[in-house]
């Protein structure tokens, strides 16, 4: 059972729509018991950094993601899901994140060519190094993001990068944690095959 993360927000039903069209069971839980008998997890986050962390801890699942990554269960984390698992973000000074990874989340520059906040829509990834989750993806796909916030380009855990104003971090890697700043379960095919391949790890 994949255990799609609840902490109050986010496209959960989304999630398990997709899943449940790939044939994967999963469940929507806030449960601490679901989540540390779940085979893998999901954590689709959609929101304020601050916010989201601060349910986390208060429903206790802070630690539970923190112990179940320990412990090399797979994770996939989804836009927000990406940014809480570093240590900080410009969204909100003064919080910490789940410090799975050292980094800090800044914000997009829309100045350049007077971009619409947020980044929203269709955009391309490019294959930066390989990963079990770009299984039979091709370099230039079209994935579907909306944020404000980015993963900047100095660490070497990035899979792909993309581009809206300057180039960022669009997906991570390492070990067993896998994160995507774009949507998968709203890019159409290509991001059931996405799924796919997270579920299959």
């Amino acid at each position: 059972m994949i255990a799609i993360i609840d902490y109050g927000h986010g496209n959960l039903k989304s999630v398990k729509k997709a899943l449940s069209l790939l044939g994967f069971e999963s469940r929507i839980t806030d449960s601490i018991k679901d989540i540390d008998n779940a085979s893998s997890l999901i954590f689709p986050g959609v929101g304020a950094f601050g916010d989201c962390v601060q349910n986390l801890h208060d429903k206790g699942l802070a630690e539970a993601i923190k112990k179940s990554i320990k412990n090399g269960k797979p994770f996939l984390g989804i836009c927000l899901g990406l940014q809480i698992l570093f240590e900080s973000s410009e969204e909100s000074p003064g919080v910490e994140g789940l410090s799975i990874f050292q980094g800090h989340i800044s914000r997009m520059n829309f100045s350049k060519n007077k971009l619409k906040v947020p980044h929203m829509g269709w955009n391309q990834i490019k294959i930066r190094r390989k990963s079990k989750l770009f299984k039979d993806i091709e370099d230039g796909s079209w994935v579907y993001f909306v944020h404000s916030y980015k993963l900047n380009l100095d660490l070497d855990i990035i899979d792909t990068t993309s581009s809206y104003g300057d180039e960022f971090g669009s997906s991570i890697s390492f070990e067993n944690v896998y994160a995507t700043q774009f949507h998968p379960e709203k890019s159409s095919d290509l991001g059931l095959n996405i799924l796919k391949n997270f579920c299959k790890i």
